[in-house]
């Protein structure tokens, strides 16, 4: 309530007044729900392509076919031209070209950008933000905060008016509230100038970084997630049989949630103090597995119209399911997070784990038993119709925005480009104790990268990132995805029935929908849709 009486003391005068009254509202709605349930903010330190990913947004523009990337939709991304494309800024050597020009902007001028980032990522930042000093002189200002607190930080930066911050990273799936908010500059007009046209060709996930058809960020984080698997169990002679025996079928990495769940019963030995899965059962986390797995069924979690469509006989079949997996999990499932999750799979007493870029650079450090014994797969899918169907997720990832207060706009936006650029994206990536996971091509092919996460995790997070599904970018997302987890996990521990948790949802989902605007919320639910990889979009009722 102290915050959000700060809020009403401030005058309109500090913000746009189309967005005064609207800001307060979604502030409060933020920082209540952050304070009442911390875990809707928080990553825990979590280091987790899109039709958009292979081609351009400018190159949708110029050649007409952005309404064959988004299918049915109407839906094209703006033209916005006031300025004619930069000379010499080509995906080649882009960051020498974006040093030249930050350089001669800031000639003669004292100039410091401000970056508020994630506490734990100033090793993928801070090699980026000398080298730009160094060439530009234009001084970089770290403002670290815990993962929990950094959107909520940008929030009351912006209705407070104080501006202290040039660039920031959120969570993208944070990024429809920010916007709403007026806290982050649309980058259409930037971009046209200055990014070049091949930029996001080989950027493997770019989803988020688009709301309403604006450009507001550049995704610098490769959270797709996948499977983890004891290779050596999967490819014992003894087992294989057994499990060919039982079941019918091969003992091997595999296709579907129904595979998966049989082979973590199969393995689940409790007495020999053997486990089939390390899967996430604590709140903070058992929505993601639930929100795969009911995609795997074939359904959109919203209808076109934002009604949702959870609570269906496929939504309390994906969740039924989920709490029966339960059972063949290893002891602490429903207790551990993160770190503690990690180190219990890593010391090679459990079949199966879930996770992403982190959860492998642990597993393949020096400490782990797992290490270079793991294979891996993309989370599982379902039979749809009689074809195999597999969502791959998109559940984090930071993103690179900048403030709408920045005083050097410009300057500000010549820092995301640059260090989004294949050269230093690379540089970044390849800080083994960082959070940023590959996200361009470029990524995947350099040693120290490789050598980071192994050349099998990577081949696999490729093909995860390029077919991901994204995250439920509305304006919102926490509230929404606060009410699922709290109701799958009281359905998981049996004091609701499946049912119950997902009528509760839905409910629940649609008061959400009305304070948040519903047309407001069908026009980004229906450029989501547009973006969703289109072999998936396609089979989706």
């Amino acid at each position: 309530m102290i915050h959000f009486l700060i809020i009403e003391c401030l005058p309109p005068s500090h913000l746009h007044l189309a967005y005064f009254t609207k800001i307060k509202v979604t502030i409060y709605k933020i920082l209540v729900s952050y304070y009442k349930h911390p875990t809707c903010f928080m990553r825990n330190i979590m280091l987790p392509r899109s039709s958009l990913g292979s081609i351009s947004r400018r190159r949708l523009l110029r050649t007409g076919t952005s309404a064959a990337i988004v299918g049915a939709s109407s839906l094209t991304f703006p033209v916005s031209t006031p300025h004619a494309q930069e000379a010499g800024f080509h995906l080649e050597k882009l960051h020498e070209a974006v040093l030249q020009k930050v350089a001669s902007l800031a000639a003669k001028r004292d100039i410091e950008l401000s970056i508020l980032q994630p506490k734990g990522s100033l090793g993928n930042i801070k090699p980026l933000g000398d080298r730009f000093t160094q060439a530009t002189g234009v001084a970089i200002r770290y403002v670290e905060v815990p993962v929990d607190n950094i959107n909520t930080q940008m929030m009351i930066d912006t209705v407070s008016g104080a501006g202290t911050f040039d660039l920031a990273l959120p969570a993208t799936f944070g990024l429809p509230d920010l916007i709403e908010a007026g806290a982050l500059l649309n980058l259409d007009d930037l971009a046209a100038r200055y990014a070049p046209d091949a930029f996001q060709d080989d950027a493997l996930f770019s989803i988020g970084d688009y709301y309403k058809n604006s450009l507001y960020g550049y995704q610098t984080d490769g959270d797709a997630y996948l499977m983890f698997y004891n290779r050596d169990w999967l490819e014992n002679s003894d087992e294989k049989k057994r499990f060919a025996d039982q079941h019918g079928y091969e003992l091997k990495v595999p296709d579907t949630w129904d595979e998966l769940d049989s082979m973590m019963a199969f393995f689940h030995r409790p007495e020999e103090k053997l486990y089939g899965g390390a899967l996430f059962r604590t709140p903070n986390y058992i929505a993601w597995e639930w929100w795969i797995r009911f995609h795997a069924k074939g359904y959109w979690p919203f209808a076109a119209d934002m009604e949702p469509q959870i609570n269906n006989a496929e939504g309390e079949e994906a969740l039924d399911e989920l709490i029966s997996a339960s059972k063949y999990l290893y002891p602490e499932a429903r207790t551990n997070g993160l770190f503690d999750n990690w180190k219990a799979f890593a010391e090679g007493g459990i079949f199966c784990n879930i996770g992403w870029g982190g959860t492998q650079k642990f597993l393949n450090g020096p400490n782990s038993a797992v290490r270079g014994k793991l294979a891996f797969g993309p989370t599982p899918g379902g039979m749809v119709k009689g074809a195999l169907l597999q969502t791959p997720y998109f559940n984090w990832g930071w993103n690179y925005t900048v403030s709408s207060a920045t005083k050097e706009p410009e300057i500000a936006y010549l820092f995301a480009l640059f260090a989004c650029s294949p050269e230093m994206s690379t540089v970044a990536v390849q800080d083994a104790g960082g959070y940023f996971d590959p996200f361009r091509k470029e990524h995947y092919e350099d040693p120290k990268i490789v050598e980071v996460y192994s050349a099998e995790f990577l081949k696999t997070h490729q093909e995860s990132m390029r077919k991901s599904i994204p995250d439920l970018y509305l304006q919102g997302q926490g509230e929404y995805f606060d009410a699922l987890r709290e109701n799958i996990a009281q359905a998981e521990r049996g004091e609701i029935t499946c049912r119950e948790a997902l009528d509760t949802t839905a409910k629940q989902w649609r008061k959400t929908t009305r304070r948040m605007g519903r047309q407001s919320q069908i026009e980004q639910w229906k450029f989501l849709r547009s973006l969703y990889p289109e072999a998936i979009r396609e089979r989706l009722a």
